[in-house]
């Protein structure tokens, strides 16, 4: 059923985010703090994106150290979504060479195993804030070329939501130590559950807040119960859209508003 997950929307900008969350802002920063070397500056925009596509810069968060004995602390960064791992070849432009698949959604269920994710899997996890994402449904009855029906998935009680992921670091070969690489993410994906699963089989893997720390700890083996979960499930609400969203080159909060009836085909 093609990748699960590759639009979504955020509106909180990340100073905000960061403050709401408690965590330091990192996302601006050209780099980190002292002993922390995987800070790059990102060109993000920090305005409300509400139709955010693969290889965008977005805002994630992670737990990491300042200083190896101290405790960690959550973290805002911005990252490429779209997962480059650290093996990959540098271009002739000096930066990545991304021929192969965009790597913007991993499954639950192979992260620990698949050679792409597991490094990441063991002390490079991290969250992903959206307000909600967008997932197309088939119209089988109106035949095989009939257009799929855009819903929009999102936090019911107006809060984000936080999907689990996983990020790493690139470097261009050649390039010293202490330049700042490339940060890149992905979100995992798990089997959809309850109403969702009427609109796509799969779904991102949310984590609840009691859970972020336990998620990110960065010190910590992976919690495979919080891979089998659905977090936040009952806190998704769902609902049709419209059509604009199928288009990169439209955004703005119309994306997200219900569909208008004439469109939900009822005329």
């Amino acid at each position: 059923m093609g990748t699960m997950c590759g639009r979504f929307a955020v509106t909180t900008d990340p100073a905000l985010l960061a403050q709401k969350i408690q965590a330091i802002d990192e996302s601006t920063s050209s780099s980190g703090d002292k002993g922390d070397k995987d800070v790059a500056g990102a060109n993000y925009s920090a305005g409300p994106n509400y139709n955010v596509a693969p290889t965008t810069t977005i805002s994630s968060v992670v737990k990491r150290h300042t200083e190896p004995e101290d405790e960690s602390t959550r973290r805002v960064r911005s990252m490429r979504w779209g997962l480059i791992p650290p093996w990959v070849k540098t271009a002739e432009g000096g930066g990545p060479d991304t021929k192969g698949p965009l790597l913007i959604n991993a499954r639950a269920e192979k992260v620990t195993t698949s050679p792409a994710f597991r490094n990441s899997a063991k002390s490079k996890r991290c969250l992903i804030p959206m307000d909600g994402w967008y997932e197309w449904k088939p119209n089988p009855d109106a035949g095989k070329k009939a257009a799929k029906t855009p819903y929009y998935m999102y936090g019911a009680d107006g809060e984000l939501l936080f999907m689990a992921g996983l990020w790493t670091t690139w470097r261009p070969q050649g390039a010293p130590k202490d330049a700042p690489p490339l940060l890149s993410c992905t979100i995992i994906t798990t089997d959809s559950a309850g109403p969702l699963a009427e609109i796509h089989d799969r779904m991102p893997l949310t984590i609840s807040a009691p859970d972020w720390d336990r998620w990110m700890d960065p010190d910590a083996p992976i919690d495979e119960g919080l891979l089998r979960g659905h977090g936040d499930l009952d806190r998704i609400a769902v609902r049709e859209v419209s059509r604009l969203v199928n288009s990169v080159r439209n955004n703005g909060p119309e994306l997200i508003e219900p569909a208008e009836p004439e469109e939900m085909g009822l005329f």
